[in-house]
């Protein structure tokens, strides 16, 4: 299939609910979205080929849990040890970029569509995306809700739960709903954790 690969100018107000050609793009992305959810754990190849097919870039190891689901794929960016837990979801009517050695707990939505706040154009189907980007090294704790527009910087950590409404700088602590910064990241975290057992 030939993707449309949206060219819409951030923030402009476009078709998404009427569009045919982005409808039949939505089903392809859920047509490929099934086909990974109902394969078995231990299909790693199988499951990699659906993981290239679905998403605009892919680099090494990247490893997507099922079940996923997204709206076209083609806008999601995925950098070298990519994880991404269960249950998670990304909307992705603008680009999505994740960088290198990006970590995602269960449950986490990535949500680049906004509707407008009057009802007429709301129901005429109109909605804007906004691009995320979350940059290398972070991880994101499960149930973390990242709404359009949203950067998160280098080498940071989104707490649990939290609902990311604004850019987040790199090297910090960030959480709560709105998701703000509680500290930065110092070299004393690395011997918070400094015992390692072997089992």
């Amino acid at each position: 299939m030939q993707h449309r690969k949206m060219n819409v100018e951030p923030g402009a107000l476009y078709d998404a609910n009427y569009d045919t050609e982005l409808i039949a793009e939505r089903t392809a992305a859920k047509e490929l979205c099934f086909e990974l959810n109902n394969l078995r754990p231990s299909m790693v190849a199988e499951r990699d080929e659906i993981v290239r097919r679905l998403l605009g870039q892919v680099g090494k190891n990247c490893c997507i849990e099922s079940p996923f689901h997204c709206d076209y794929g083609y806008n999601i960016m995925a950098g070298d040890n990519f994880y991404m837990n269960v249950g998670c979801i990304i909307l992705d009517g603008a680009r999505v970029t994740f960088g290198d050695n990006v970590f995602v707990a269960p449950h986490c939505g990535f949500y680049t569509a906004g509707h407008p706040l009057d009802h007429e154009r709301r129901n005429a189907g109109l909605e804007y995306a906004l691009p995320i980007t979350i940059g290398n090294n972070v991880w994101i704790g499960a149930q973390v809700c990242v709404l359009p527009g949203v950067t998160i910087g280098d080498d940071s950590v989104i707490g649990a739960g939290s609902v990311v409404t604004k850019d987040i700088p790199a090297g910090v602590l960030a959480a709560g709903n709105p998701c703000r910064v509680i500290r930065e990241i110092s070299e004393a975290d690395k011997l918070r954790y400094s015992k390692i057992v072997k089992l």
